[in-house]
């Protein structure tokens, strides 16, 4: 498949040219020639030099990742630039980026993949930014406890050491609103939405004390954690399209 084709694919599906006024991020084809021929595509969440090196073992010939290496132009390619940059060239990698479009993607986003690993029914956007949105809310089919909820991502979350509550919310879930990443800005969303939890990778000082005053769960679960789902997802929709793929996590605990 050349590469034009296998990026206007994905431009499509994950609707990137809504996200281009609101996200930092110049997502779509970062590194490479249109016209490149690609059999075998790499995914991970981040493009670093531990995984384009991966990326170059296993022979691929397009690196797909959630964070990527321009965010609002690249005016020097030295030091770290040039170290993640210049393997991508040596070894014919492309490099492909979805930030804020596969956070909000509703079938293939990482907030869908959470939702979907807590059964989430009636699911719809949430996580407003500009005209787009970049979460996920739904309802639980049957009421869960906190505790077992937490419980349930601290096992089942890839790459989490731990998961933080902030237990201000009631005993018994049935809302639940989600965005990946670094989504606590968001809380006063969740609260308008009356969610009983908010899920979220990392947060901010303030999430504490607005989370208490609010009655409202959160759960911080990692940004790396929260965010595999998305390049997870189009992997395998990319495997449908015949092409080989490989995964290769690097979880930064964080």
């Amino acid at each position: 498949m050349e590469l034009s084709t296998f990026t206007a694919r994905l431009d499509e599906e994950l609707d990137t040219d809504a996200y281009s006024d609101v996200d930092a991020s110049a997502n779509g084809l970062q590194v490479g020639p249109p016209t490149q021929e690609i059999a075998h595509a790499a995914f991970a969440v981040d493009a670093a030099e531990a995984t384009i090196e991966a990326a170059a073992e296993s022979d691929a010939d397009v690196l797909v990742t959630h964070h990527g290496l321009s965010w609002g132009g690249i005016e020097r390619v030295t030091d770290r630039q040039y170290r993640r940059i210049a393997p991508l060239i040596t070894n014919d990698i492309a490099l492909y980026v979805s930030h804020l479009p596969l956070d909000g993607h509703q079938r293939l986003g990482n907030a869908a993949g959470i939702a979907e690993l807590l059964g989430l029914v009636d699911t719809a956007p949430f996580g407003s930014m500009g005209p787009v949105t970049i979460g996920q809310q739904g309802r639980l089919a049957d009421p869960r406890t906190i505790a077992d909820i937490t419980t349930q991502l601290e096992s089942e979350l890839e790459g989490t050491d731990a998961v933080q509550l902030f237990e201000f919310g009631p005993d018994d879930v049935e809302t639940v609103a989600i965005v990946t990443g670094s989504g606590s800005d968001w809380l006063d969303e969740a609260v308008a939405t009356d969610a009983d939890l908010l899920i979220t990778g990392e947060g901010k000082q303030k999430v504490y004390h607005q989370a208490r005053e609010a009655g409202l769960n959160v759960i911080l679960a990692g940004h790396y954690a929260t965010e595999t789902f998305g390049v997870r997802s189009v992997q395998s929709l990319v495997e449908e399209w015949g092409l080989s793929t490989s995964y290769h996590a690097h979880p930064t605990g964080l």
